[in-house]
């Protein structure tokens, strides 16, 4: 196997790892399923209507409703995965282009500089 493919492998893995020990997003998880239950109990007795005025049935209430859980568990996997590659010190692919653009810029300059000095120095 090639190396980034272990490399990508050891850190997927060493991510699964560490959400399945962390006891906050169990308990998370159990504190969102009891709210699960109150909401959709909520979620039946009241009435919602869709874009035309009419009043949405149970399934589309529950579709509406599972969507929002989607995108709230989206963002919470999301800021753990920022937490946990924070944690063991792992370089964001924006950050390492970031980095490279920087090391681009200051190439320029000191050949600049460099330009500067050797036309200084022929002039004297």
């Amino acid at each position: 196997m090639k190396t980034k493919t272990l490399l990508e492998l050891l850190t997927l893995t060493s991510g699964i790892y560490y959400l399945a020990r962390d006891t906050q997003l169990i308990d998370r998880i159990n504190e969102l399923t009891e709210k699960g239950r109150v909401s959709i109990n909520k979620i039946i007795s009241e009435s919602q209507l869709d874009e035309d005025g009419n009043e949405m049935e149970f399934i589309d209430k529950v579709i509406l409703k599972t969507t929002q859980v989607k995108e709230e568990l989206e963002e919470k996997i999301e800021e753990l995965i920022i937490k946990f590659y924070k944690k063991i010190n792992v370089a964001h692919l924006d950050e390492i282009r970031a980095l490279n653009e920087k090391v681009e810029k200051f190439d320029k300059a000191i050949a600049l500089l460099e330009a500067r000095i050797n036309h200084l120095e022929a002039n004297k």
